[in-house]
């Protein structure tokens, strides 16, 4: 089944059930009003969600509604946790070989993560507003999972058996101010403002030929200013899987219904050819790693951060070529 939020004036907004083809919703009302509440009782709350998918998949369902994307809120509009990995190793790699720096041979066995905010998400189509063009905003395509309840300690494949649903984010980083915060040895704050979410989450049966143990096979498509500069496989290269990422978390500590786990920029190794010349011909998720390339390249960036006026788009298309979860669709905006 696939779940979105409505706005309705709300913090919280409303439950709704979204068709596969996303082309029609039916509000959850009389089962749950937010996703939270499934959340916390899934085994009992989420089979009658998808009796109600079923009947509105079947075109039966007898209130159902034009479903109108820019209505919604994150899925989970604020949630308990947000912990974001870096489980694609080929952007550590491309950023380290930037700055002429190895990258520990830790990174290979443990996973990077940062705990951002979570009071406070984007929907898929609010505006990224930023103080300051100055800060150099930048967009981070993702695959995001939320959760139940894994206990401390779990093994990878036992925090596997705890993702309830999946759906796609961009972790929105201001990179000018990450070099000051991270020389303070205290991780991300201030460059790390509210992430944005796909209209929908969708369980794992709504990507059963493409969720592979804890990897989603599909291809994420990034288009800055209506030019699409990346097509990067989400699968076969995601170093650390999400049981993996999950796992981590539950090394210290339990990990709580509604909690959102998120794998990082999805990067592809380049192509090296016979004459040693390396292209990437799956483009980029984030501008941070295409400076990178051309650092390499080139011995510089040349590619500018995002301006105002701007815009981003993050979705993901099954083998039907068909949207997934919706398309995160936004405008970099001033503060007011």
């Amino acid at each position: 089944m696939k779940l979105a939020t409505y706005k309705d004036g709300s913090r919280d907004g409303q439950l709704v059930v979204v068709s596969r083809d996303l082309s029609t919703a039916h509000y959850a009302t009389g089962i749950a009003d937010r996703l939270q509440q499934v959340l916390d009782d899934w085994g009992f709350l989420s089979p009658q969600l998808q009796d109600l998918s079923d009947t509105l998949n079947h075109g039966k369902a007898r209130h159902a509604f034009a479903f109108d994307p820019k209505q919604c809120m994150a899925p989970l509009p604020r949630a308990y946790q947000w912990a974001d990995g870096s489980a694609y190793i080929n952007h550590v790699e491309l950023v380290r070989a930037a700055r002429n720096s190895e990258v520990p041979d830790t990174f290979y066995t443990d996973p990077l993560m940062y705990q951002g905010g979570s009071d406070d998400f984007l929907g898929p189509c609010d505006d990224v507003v930023c103080p300051s063009e100055d800060f150099g905003i930048d967009f981070e395509a993702e695959i995001a999972v939320i959760t139940g309840d894994v206990p401390c300690g779990a093994t990878p494949a036992q925090a596997l058996e705890g993702i309830r649903l999946v759906m796609l984010a961009n972790d929105v980083s201001l990179r000018n101010l990450i070099p000051a915060e991270l020389a303070k040895g205290f991780g991300f704050f201030q460059s790390k403002p509210a992430t944005a979410f796909s209209p929908v989450a969708v369980t794992l049966d709504e990507v059963a030929g493409a969720w592979d143990q804890g990897r989603l096979n599909l291809t994420v498509q990034s288009t800055w200013n209506g030019r699409k500069v990346g097509l990067c496989e989400a699968g076969p290269e995601m170093t650390f899987h999400f049981g993996q990422l999950i796992a981590h978390i539950c090394k210290t500590r339990n990990v709580r219904a509604g909690s959102i786990v998120g794998s990082g920029t999805v990067s592809n190794k380049g192509v090296t050819d016979a004459n040693g010349k390396t292209d990437w011909p799956k483009g980029y998720s984030c501008i941070a790693e295409k400076r990178a390339i051309e650092t390499i390249q080139d011995g510089k960036p040349a590619t500018a951060y995002m301006k105002f006026g701007d815009t981003i788009r993050i979705e993901a298309r099954g083998r039907d070529g068909q949207s997934v979860f919706g398309a995160i669709d936004q405008k970099i905006a001033p503060l007011a």
